[in-house]
């Protein structure tokens, strides 16, 4: 595969969501190492999932979600729901459980989502690559912008609430339940849509996903505003 094959779907769009999201933190921008070890760290959490569905394999739990569309549609949305969302949400939220809360820069609720979403480019990128042999170039671009973009969001719900309970002292064994919980079920609700492709799948994949990142644009608002005037929260 040729050079400029490989730098179209893949590394543009990891170079434009971390531009997007250094800007997005521009009033006390995170080290760039610490962002670069995010991303090298959710990269590492792409073979995590792999290893975690193997042992899926290993109890005869492993589907291939295609077939599984064709042939069992409510069997695809229990395999979603309860094996790809969890795993590929818990694959990325381990290096932030295990590593980034502990990053002296981490001292922001924004960066909690700063981290995740780093964390997500990382993983989404691997995945992009791995995909690119399967794909024609139209898809390769397609998914080259739309992979690290609904990662990115899914681990966004994670990254701020576990981040913003580590940061107030509080216990994030409720937090990483919910917010895990919460992540991989849209997660798996969001990929069995794709994956199904029923008659309302664009447009109810496309409000879900477009919902989220309103939340995301309305926290980054309120979360800059709060640390502008701290007083007034």
């Amino acid at each position: 595969m040729s050079a400029s094959v490989f730098i179209l779907p893949v590394a543009l769009p990891v170079l434009f969501w971390a531009w997007y999201h250094w800007h997005k933190d521009r009033r006390l921008p995170e080290p760039v190492g610490y962002l670069l070890m995010a991303f090298l760290l959710g990269a590492a959490s792409y073979w995590l999932g792999k290893l975690l569905y193997i042992g899926l394999g290993l109890v005869d739990l492993r589907f291939d979600a295609d077939l599984l569309a064709e042939s069992n549609p409510f069997g695809l949305l229990l395999y979603a729901l309860l094996a790809i969302g969890p795993i590929e949400e818990f694959a990325k939220l381990a290096p932030f459980l295990l590593v980034i809360r502990y990053f002296p820069a981490f001292d922001e609720p924004i960066d909690g989502i700063i981290y995740a979403s780093f964390i997500a480019l990382g993983f989404s990128a691997v995945e992009n690559i791995l995909y690119l042999q399967y794909l024609t170039i139209m898809e390769a671009i397609a998914r080259g912008f739309a992979g690290p973009f609904v990662h990115i969001v899914f681990a966004s719900i994670w990254g701020y609430y576990v981040g913003r309970a580590w940061l107030r002292g509080r216990g994030v064994v409720r937090s990483v339940s919910v917010a895990l919980g919460t992540a991989a079920i849209i997660h798996g609700a969001y990929d069995f849509l794709v994956i199904a492709r029923p008659g309302f799948a664009l447009p109810a994949s496309a409000l879900l996903i477009a919902s989220l990142w309103l939340w995301r644009m309305f926290l980054f608002r309120d979360l800059d505003a709060a640390a502008r005037n701290p007083g007034s929260a």
